[in-house]
């Protein structure tokens, strides 16, 4: 779904489309819900931020902004980061066993990839997670983790040769 498709579903929710509210929910579960595994890597906290993210859009669709796909994911994303810093706790990756990665054709390859992911710093992950899975481009991800536009792209160029290494 493009951002204008999407900001037309956002209106339509406002006015109470329910309709609208189902079609956004089917495009963005997967690739919000794994944006906030990446960043949480707890299957039970991430399926609580998931459910609040959905809710706040369903109560109050933001009708007024230009990269509302932009605007869902740094929503998510700060909302996973908030609920870190309150847990103040690491966990591990064995948590996220049974968590579907979106493209992976079975579960030992998802679990090579998610480990692959575990090694890469945090703003690395997020990188990946945001472009790969979230779709999104390298200037939006830059405006929603706060770091210049080139840092953004040299980062996932290097998570992606990490990655290649880990996974060959």
């Amino acid at each position: 779904m493009t951002d204008k498709e999407l900001s037309l579903k956002l209106k339509k929710v406002h006015e109470g489309d329910i309709k609208a509210f189902e079609d956004i929910y089917s495009d963005m579960k997967t690739p919000v819900m794994t944006v906030i595994m990446r960043v949480v890597q707890n299957r039970e906290t991430a399926e609580d931020l998931f459910q609040e993210i959905f809710i706040k859009l369903y109560r109050s669709p933001p009708i007024n902004v230009s990269k509302p796909r932009a605007y869902i994911f740094k929503t998510a994303v700060n909302l996973a980061i908030d609920s870190l810093r309150a847990k103040e706790k690491t966990i591990s990756l064995d948590e996220c066993e049974g968590f579907m990665y979106a493209d992976a054709p079975d579960s030992g390859v998802r679990l090579d990839i998610e480990r692959a992911l575990g090694k890469l710093d945090e703003t690395k992950r997020r990188i990946v997670t945001l472009h790969i899975n979230a779709g999104l481009k390298f200037r939006e991800i830059a405006e929603i983790t706060g770091i210049p536009l080139g840092t953004a792209i040299w980062k996932y160029n290097e998570a992606i040769k990490k990655l290649r290494e880990l996974l060959s």
